[in-house]
C-alpha cells in the first residue's frame, strides 16, 4: 500500500496599488518591457526598501482568515540566489520569523472534513518575467531568453502547507478553497492564469512500512485541473520507482502541459543554500494587538461560514456552492432575500436566468448593473401571474443589456399576462386548425403532444399567456373533438 504525501507552497500577488518595497505601480500586464521600473525594485547600489503597509495589512488578514498565530515581532531576511530575473542577486522575503504560522483550511472532501494545516505565511517580493523566444514558449525549447523586470519587486505572500494532504483531490480543493478566502478577502485576484496565484507541489510516497519516501517539487503549476493531472501523473512515476525496487531520485520537475508528464528540470535546493540572512535595510515588523484587532473586524463573512448560514436556508449543498464560489453574486442573493423570503425561488432565478446570461455574454456577474428592488419587482410578478415566467427571461435581458426599468418594458411592450379565456379560445382553436396531425396523435392517446400545442399557443401570444390556463382550455377543445 502505497500513500501519497502532499504539501503545497502558494504564491499569492497581493491587490495594492504600489510594489512592495518602492512606489512603482504594481500594473505589468500589457505594459512594454522594463517601463515599469526605478531603481530600487531593480536594486540599483545606494537605494533603501520601505516596507508597503498595506502589504502587511492584507498579509496579516490572510493569516487572520487561515486561522493563523499571528506574529508580534517578525523581520524581513534576505535570500540570495543567481537568476536571470533577479535583479539584486537576492530575494527580501522572510526565513525563521515569519508574520503568520501555525493556521488551518477545513475542507469537506467526499462529505468529510479533511483539515489540512498551514505551516506559515509570508511576506516577499516577486521577481521579474523571463521571456524565451524561439519555437515554443519553454527554457528547453526556446533559442535564447529576454528578461522583463516590470513585475519585479511586486508584494506576494506565500502560503506553506504542512504535508497534510494525500490525493490530488485535496490538493485541488485546497487551492480552490484558498483562492476563494483571499478573494472574500478581497487581498488577490487569485487568477492563476494571469500568474496572481502560483503554487508549487512537493509528494512523496510513505510505503506499507510507514517510511517516508524522498520527495519532488513539481513548480509553478499554473491551473487546478493541472495540479491534479500533474500529482497524479507524479504519484504514478515514484510508485512505479518503488515498486521496480529503486530510488526516487530528489530534484525538482516540471509539468509539461502538452505531453501531460514531469521532466526533470534541476535538483533540489534545501534552505541553508540560499545562505538566508537578517536583511539589514528594514526594521522588524511589529504587530500590535490594536492593529490585530482592527483588521480582523474588516475580514467579512468568509466561505465556511456562509455556507453553514446557506445550509441553513434549506438550500442544497450544490446549490449554496454555487452561490458561494462568487462573492458579489453571494452578496446580491443575501440583498434580495432581505426583500424576498423565499430561498429556493431565488436561487433558481439567479442560478437560471442570471448565470445563463454571464455565459452567454461572458461576463462575470460584478459586471451587472442589476438592483435587487427591481430584480425581485420581476419575480413577484411572475408569482401573481401578472407577467408569465418566458416573458420575465425576456424583459430581464433587456433590463440587463439595456439598463431600462422592468416595470417601463412591460407597460411599453404590452407584456402582461393575457388571461381573457375568449381571446385564448380563439387562439386555441386556430392552433388546432393549423395541426391536423398533432390532433390526430392526441386522438391516438398520444397525450404528451399537447406539450407542442402549448408551445404553438404561446408563440401566437408571443408568452403572454398562462401557461395553466392555456393548458387547461387546450385539454378542453380536444376532448370536444
Amino acid at each position: 500500500m502505497y500513500k501519497p504525501v502532499i504539501g503545497l507552497e502558494v504564491h499569492a500577488q497581493l491587490s495594492t496599488k504600489t510594489k512592495l518595497f518602492c512606489s512603482c505601480s504594481t500594473e505589468h500586464e500589457n505594459l512594454p518591457p522594463n517601463t515599469n521600473v526605478c531603481p530600487i525594485c531593480m536594486g540599483f547600489p545606494g537605494t533603501l526598501p520601505v516596507v508597503n503597509k498595506k502589504a502587511v495589512e492584507y498579509a496579516i488578514k490572510a493569516g487572520i482568515a487561515l486561522n493563523c498565530e499571528i506574529s508580534n515581532y517578525s523581520k524581513f531576511d534576505r535570500k540570495n540566489y543567481f537568476y536571470p530575473d533577479l535583479p539584486k542577486g537576492y530575494q527580501i522575503s522572510q526565513y525563521d520569523l515569519p508574520l503568520c504560522r501555525n493556521g488551518y483550511i477545513d475542507l469537506y472532501v467526499d462529505g468529510e472534513i479533511k483539515r489540512i494545516r498551514i505551516k506559515r505565511i509570508h511576506l516577499e517580493e516577486d521577481a521579474g518575467k523571463l521571456l524565451h523566444i524561439g519555437s515554443g514558449d519553454r527554457l528547453s525549447e526556446s533559442d535564447y531568453s529576454l528578461v522583463d523586470f516590470n513585475r519585479a519587486g511586486i508584494p506576494l505572500i506565500e502560503i506553506v502547507t504542512e504535508p497534510d494532504i494525500n490525493s490530488p483531490k485535496e490538493a485541488r480543493l485546497f487551492l480552490q478553497e484558498l483562492r476563494l478566502i483571499l478573494r472574500y478577502l478581497g487581498i488577490s485576484s487569485g487568477d492563476m492564469e494571469k500568474g496572481s496565484l502560483r503554487c508549487d507541489a512537493n509528494i512523496s510516497i510513505q510505503t506499507e512500512e510507514g517510511k517516508f519516501g524522498t520527495r519532488t517539487e513539481i513548480k509553478n503549476v499554473n491551473s487546478f485541473f493541472s495540479l491534479e493531472k500533474a500529482l497524479e501523473y507524479e504519484i504514478e512515476r515514484q510508485v512505479e520507482i518503488l515498486k521496480r525496487g529503486e530510488e526516487v531520485i530528489q530534484e525538482t520537475r516540471h509539468w509539461d502541459e502538452k505531453n501531460q508528464k514531469t521532466i526533470s528540470l534541476r535538483s533540489k535546493e534545501e534552505a541553508e543554500d540560499y545562505r538566508y540572512f537578517p536583511e539589514p535595510d528594514l526594521p522588524p515588523l511589529i504587530v500590535t494587538e490594536e492593529m490585530r484587532e482592527r483588521l480582523k473586524n474588516e475580514i467579512p463573512e468568509l466561505p465556511s461560514k456562509r455556507r453553514e448560514r446557506y445550509l441553513n436556508l434549506g438550500l442544497s449543498p450544490i446549490e449554496v456552492e454555487i452561490l458561494v464560489s462568487d462573492k458579489d453574486l453571494s452578496e446580491f442573493f443575501d440583498k434580495s432575500l432581505r426583500i424576498y423570503n423565499n430561498p429556493k425561488n431565488l436561487h433558481s432565478w439567479l442560478s437560471v436566468e442570471i448565470l445563463s446570461y454571464l455565459n452567454e455574454n461572458k461576463i462575470e456577474f460584478k459586471d451587472l448593473e442589476i438592483e435587487p428592488e427591481k430584480f425581485i419587482r420581476l419575480i413577484e410578478m411572475v408569482d401573481k401571474n401578472e407577467i408569465t415566467r418566458p416573458v420575465a427571461k425576456e424583459v430581464l435581458k433587456k433590463y440587463l443589456f439595456q439598463k431600462e426599468d422592468p416595470l417601463v418594458i412591460i407597460e411599453k411592450e404590452g407584456l402582461k399576462t393575457v388571461s381573457d379565456t375568449s381571446y385564448l379560445q380563439d387562439v386555441i382553436k386556430r392552433v388546432i386548425s393549423n395541426n391536423p396531425k398533432a390532433v390526430e396523435d392526441w386522438k391516438k392517446g398520444k397525450k404528451q403532444v399537447i406539450n407542442f400545442l402549448v408551445g404553438q399557443v404561446m408563440r401566437e401570444t408571443k408568452g403572454r399567456a398562462s401557461l395553466d390556463i392555456v393548458k387547461n382550455l387546450l385539454e378542453e377543445e380536444l376532448n370536444k373533438l
